[in-house]
């Protein structure tokens, strides 16, 4: 675990007495949280991944998320979760979604995310092998683990080692739209920071999209501003945007398949 100041032990200390409590936290209470909650203090940090999402990153991210039902793959502890379900998020019109849904496989999130974001239905699962029955949102989102991670399962088309990758193939079959953060290098376009766009259809992105049929839409969302919010890390990343309905429509037309067929393959950890 990555050591920290005595301040902000301090303040980690009274983040998680609070989600300790039996009774439902105050909007404030869920912020201090948020805010102090160190994911460097996790076990499992290291090995999963996990870097939450600013907060500002996470509310530019939502610009592009809308419909009424939404799910979260690789949560966290709800960061924007609970950006995106808000009613004075982009595209809620003052009113709050009919269903969200987090998927998150570190018990100790879960149980943190259960109590900041107490009006989502929590799932702790493998992204990668998730129980049946979930699909029918409107978007899927998240920010994934980057990078070529250990995986439980292959369970679509896309054979390469990426993760995010991964992630975003396994939310075709969710919802017709996807909004995910991921690195520059993993983007169809990177622009954030940079003076001129610059296109890489080839590499990794190439891959991906001859390999399931899926293509990504940079978003327009420049995320160097926020570089030196993050903690512990300061990634080059970009928002994505796919529109897996069209995909759909392509396959049932018998242009090309989307995914691989829904029974993971196991592999090796």
């Amino acid at each position: 675990m990555a050591r920290l100041s005595k301040d902000d032990a301090r303040l980690h200390r009274q983040a998680r007495q609070l989600v300790a409590l039996a009774r439902d936290l105050t909007d404030e209470e869920i912020d201090f949280v948020f805010e102090h909650y160190q994911e460097s203090q996790n076990p499992g940090h290291g090995l999963d991944g996990a870097f939450f999402t600013p907060e500002d990153l996470a509310f530019d991210l939502t610009v592009e998320v809308g419909g009424d039902r939404l799910i979260d793959l690789c949560a966290g502890i709800g960061r924007i979760a609970s950006l995106a379900a808000h009613p004075a998020a982009p595209h809620r019109a003052g009113r709050a979604p009919s269903e969200i849904v987090c998927v998150e496989r570190d018990p100790e999130y879960v149980r943190v995310g259960r109590k900041l974001v107490p009006q989502a239905q929590w799932i702790e699962a493998d992204v990668l092998a998730l129980p049946p029955g979930l699909g029918g949102f409107d978007t899927a989102f998240g920010n994934p683990p980057f990078g070529g991670l250990a995986r439980s399962a292959n369970p679509t088309a896309y054979t390469g080692a990426l993760f995010e990758y991964h992630v975003i193939a396994v939310a075709a079959r969710l919802a017709d739209s996807g909004v995910f953060l991921i690195p520059q290098p993993s983007a169809p376009v990177r622009h954030s920071g940079l003076v001129r766009p610059v296109r890489q259809h080839n590499g990794p992105y190439g891959r991906f999209t001859r390999e399931t049929g899926l293509k990504l839409t940079s978003s327009s969302i420049d995320t160097a501003t926020h570089a030196r919010a993050w903690r512990g890390v300061s990634p080059r990343v970009e928002v994505v945007v796919c529109d897996y309905a069209s995909a759909r429509r392509a396959t049932q037309a018998g242009r090309r398949p989307v995914t691989a067929p829904a029974c993971p393959a196991v592999i090796g950890r």
